[in-house]
């Protein structure tokens, strides 16, 4: 288990956290050790018995996790595992909701996770990702946005003639030449390898970066669970062009497990900080318009161009499109308490289709000060993502 408390970015340890909690956080993990087995997102259950034991076989996807990528040497093994998604294993505001067999991105002997691992960069360094394939059962690519490469990196089979079939390893050399966020992902039959989990960040840091007290890396997704659970062994069938989501997510997981401390990604702050948030909508689908609660940020970056002064205004709601990135600052200057930060689609707000859609859920994570980690409405709301107190 990772000692990391919140979303990719800034660390805020366990020790942190019980320090905040004033003692009360027990570092046994009720929530966090198994997923429930899954139904659909709907309540009812639809795989057949031996589909779900086929699936219960399969490791839990983790949150993604931070490499730095010039700690070792510029150089770093993408492999593809098969896995489960535990959107939101407990029993609360809609759940459980789990994707039954995800594709999931793991970086050197790392956990596979999804969204993939932030991959982060130094402006003019050049790294080397192997993209293993060993152990797969597909073909598939690794498409960077956002920087210059050489043709027979781009990743796209059909133009650069170049896949990495089952059984073999492939090197991409892509150049750190474009500062800024941006994303990777599969590019062979991208309309349903990034359905599967195939997607991850991209972080070029410009020379002479100046951090903010807080960093952290969100990615927004909407999936048709159908896709999965076909896959999965589940008497269903998919359409990409009769898609229909069903399951919105925040670095793969959903309210209330989405302000889980470690498997989930909440914004931990304190008063006074100044807070950067670099969002990025790798899916390929649906726009979200993502909204903060009670602050005001401005758009420092958009699909990796900083933003001169003159264009930066105050705002509290930013679209997120299909493929964009836009990075957000603000100053963590309420009252401390917990705000919500979530997609201002209400229904993509929710867990469950149609009647029984439950709401709060969805895409909704939420800006947390370390000052009221000590309150009972912070233990409640813990008690719904599933860590005991």
């Amino acid at each position: 288990m990772s000692d990391q408390m919140s979303a990719p970015g800034t660390r805020f340890s366990r020790r942190d956290f019980v320090k905040a909690t004033g003692g009360a956080a027990a570092v046994a993990l009720a929530g966090c050790q198994g997923a429930p087995q899954a139904q659909n997102t709907a309540g009812t259950p639809e795989a057949t018995q031996a589909a779900q034991s086929n699936q219960s076989s399969l490791p839990a996807a983790a949150p993604p996790e931070m490499i730095d990528l010039a700690e070792q040497d510029n150089e770093v093994t993408l492999k593809t595992v098969p896995a489960r998604l535990p959107v939101h294993p407990e029993e609360s505001l809609g759940g459980p909701i789990e994707l039954p067999r995800v594709w999931a991105f793991a970086a050197d002997d790392g956990q596979p996770s999804v969204p993939g691992p932030v991959l982060r960069a130094q402006e003019g360094d050049v790294i080397e990702v192997t993209l293993d394939n060993t152990d797969g059962k597909r073909p598939h690519t690794v498409h960077f946005h956002g920087v210059q490469k050489a043709w027979k990196d781009d990743g796209v089979p059909t133009t650069s003639g170049i896949q990495v079939p089952p059984g073999e390893k492939h090197t991409y050399e892509i150049p750190a030449n474009t500062p800024g966020t941006h994303g990777y992902h599969c590019h062979y039959q991208t309309h349903q390898h990034i359905e599967m989990g195939m997607y991850g960040i991209f972080r070029v840091d410009p020379a002479g970066y100046e951090e903010a007290d807080r960093e952290y890396f969100l990615t927004v997704k909407d999936w048709d669970s159908r896709l999965s659970r076909m896959y999965g062994g589940e008497d269903v069938s998919y359409s990409a062009h009769q898609r229909k989501a069903d399951v919105f997510t925040i670095n793969g997981r959903s309210l209330p497990r989405t302000l889980h401390p470690e498997d989930g990604s909440p914004l931990i702050v304190s008063q006074g900080d100044t807070v950067r948030v670099h969002l990025v909508n790798v899916g390929g689908y649906m726009a979200h318009p993502m909204h903060t609660h009670n602050h005001r940020f401005e758009v420092a970056e958009k699909d990796g161009t900083q933003l001169p002064d003159a264009l930066r205004v105050e705002q509290d709601i930013v679209n997120v499109a299909p493929a964009q990135r836009r990075t957000i600052e603000f100053e963590a200057s309420a009252e401390p308490g917990i705000y919500l930060m979530h997609c201002h689609k209400v229904n993509h707000a929710t867990n469950g289709l149609d009647a029984a859609a439950s709401y709060p859920g969805g895409m909704v994570t939420g800006i947390v000060y370390e000052e009221a980690m000590d309150t009972d409405i912070f233990a409640d709301l813990m008690d719904y993502a599933g860590y005991e107190m």
